[in-house]
Formats: structure tokens, sequence, C-alpha cells
């Protein structure tokens, strides 16, 4: 029995779920989605979803405690309004950073988050470059975990790079950035580096051969841009002739777009994953879409095919 799909979307990034609805040629689902004059979030579903298979497009990027509650109520609102099926769709997962203690007396705030998402009714997750692959163990519910891998490298591929290396900013990076490497038949470089600090880091040693070569640091989000600027800095000084950044995620918190305009970056490469406000929107700036790559995943969990092929 085939069951009518939908879509939701919040105030988090409203644009992107616009383009996942063209991609599927389906429109955005009648929400009201607004604020009690106390701050609390109001929801409203406006149509029928009993019986539904329904997908709640809603990164929770900043404000996120706001957006967070957006996603976690309309999910309520979804279950007590008797949806078939709830899959939180999330671009961009929140609280990634606190995977794991690191020390005493810190929280493991992925989990509670994950915690909070099954307590509210989620049935599955569809989540896009998680700050941690553990985090989906977090989950009881299915879990599909998407990279933006092939449309940065579909991009790359056509900027005609000499000689690539692509750098890991730091250790943890270095699965992804070997990935990218080989399908751009190209080396990698890896920066040792030691954080001092939450939002702070010192890039210490860089291990690969960058010298008069064109360099791309490859990173899951940009924050602060601060552990992307230590990078950019160790390869400036051992001789890259450019010197490119990719980052999933477009957080670009506090200095971060003054850091990155005064620095020797060339171009920095994000995605929609997190609206960029036209301010932040600079010439060094490039955004890509992922909306083709969430809106076909969407419709072959609705249609029940295999997901396995965008996994890449």
């Amino acid at each position: 029995m085939a069951y009518e799909m939908k879509l939701l979307t919040g105030n988090a990034n409203r644009s992107l779920a616009e383009e996942i609805g063209q991609y599927l040629h389906l429109p955005l689902s009648d929400a009201e989605v607004t604020r009690f004059s106390d701050g609390e979030v109001y929801v409203q579903i406006n149509e029928n979803v009993r019986g539904a298979d329904v997908f709640v497009i809603q990164p929770t990027c900043p404000p996120v405690n706001d957006t967070l509650m957006e996603l976690l109520i309309m999910i309520d609102a979804l279950k007590r309004a008797s949806a078939r099926r709830i899959t939180a769709v999330l671009p961009y997962y929140g609280y990634a950073r606190q995977d794991r203690k690191v020390q005493p007396r810190v929280p493991i705030s992925a989990k509670l988050v994950a915690d909070l998402l099954e307590a509210a009714g989620i049935d599955r997750l569809l989540a896009l470059d998680l700050h941690a692959g553990q985090i989906q163990g977090f989950f009881k519910v299915p879990v599909d975990h998407l990279f933006a891998n092939p449309i940065i490298i579909d991009y790359l591929g056509k900027k005609d790079l000499r000689e690539p290396v692509i750098v890991a900013p730091d250790a943890g990076g270095v699965e992804r950035a070997r990935a990218i490497a080989k399908r751009l038949n190209a080396s990698l470089a890896i920066i040792d580096k030691r954080r001092e600090g939450p939002n702070s880091a010192v890039a210490m040693h860089l291990i690969g051969d960058v010298r008069g070569r064109d360099t791309v640091v490859i990173d899951d989000m940009i924050d602060t841009a601060g552990t992307l600027i230590q990078a950019v800095g160790a390869l400036a000084r051992e001789g890259a002739r450019r010197i490119l950044a990719c980052g999933v995620h477009p957080v670009l918190s506090g200095p971060a777009v003054d850091r990155i305009t005064t620095s020797p970056l060339e171009e920095v490469v994000v995605t929609n994953s997190i609206p960029v406000p036209a301010g932040k929107r600079t010439g060094r700036v490039t955004v890509l879409t992922v909306a083709p790559l969430l809106g076909e995943a969407i419709r072959r969990i609705h249609d029940e095919e295999s997901v396995s092929t965008l996994f890449v």
C-alpha cells in the first residue's frame, strides 16, 4: 500500500526545504510554527497527516535551542495527529561536538539530543555529515547518514587544481580527507593540532609536502574558523601555491567571516545545510546545494529503496 508523502519544515532553513520540495515535485505542507509572546514555540499542522509518511526538514542550527525545540514540538504534533511514520531530516545536527566524555563532569549532549528526538516520537533519522559517526549508535531507530563528499568532489574536480593536496585540519578529519583525496587522485596532508579550549586551537605541525602545490583544507564544519585559519597559516608557511577550504556546515559564528576575508584563503566552499545570511556571503564564500542529495534520499526512503549508493 502506498502512503502519502508529506514534507514539513520549521523556521531553521525554509529555503533548503523548498528546494527539496522542488526536487521531489511536492509542495511543503501547511504548518504554522510561531512564538507565543513569552517566546514559547507554537505549532499547528493545518492539514491532514493521518497515516502519512512525514519528513520534517529542520537543521538544528543557530539559534540552536530554538530550532531544536521547534523540531521536537513539530514531531510531537505529528505523532498526536496520527502520522504513520515520522522521519527527522537533520542537514545539521546541533550539539554533535560533545559526543563523548573527554574530561570529568561533562555531558554527552549528542546522546541527549538523540534521546529527546526519540522521546518526541521519530521513527527514523536522516542526517548529513555528522560530526562523529558514532552518533548513529545513540539512536534506537534507523539512521541514514549521508555525506556531502560527492557534491564537494564534483566542484573541486572543475577547479583545475595543480598537484592537489587534500589537507585534514586535525587527526579527526583524516578519514574524510583521505576519501576525497582518493576520489580526486590527490595527495594527503595532516595538520597536527593541539586544542587549548572551546573554539580555540593551535596548529603545531604539518605532515606532508605542500610546497608549490594547490591545497584544499577539508572539514565537516566551519564555526569560528579558528581551526581553519591555523591550518591556513601552517600551509602558507610551508609554501603552498593556492589555499582553498571546504566545510559542509557553515556555522560561521563570531569572527569567522573577518578571519576568512583577512586570510590567504582563495575560496571557502560550503553547503546550504545551514542558511548563510547575505551579510556573510563574501566573495570568497561559495555555497553548494545539498537539496538533490537529501531529496533523493527522502524519495528512496519513502519508496523503500536502497539508500546505500548515496553513502559515498
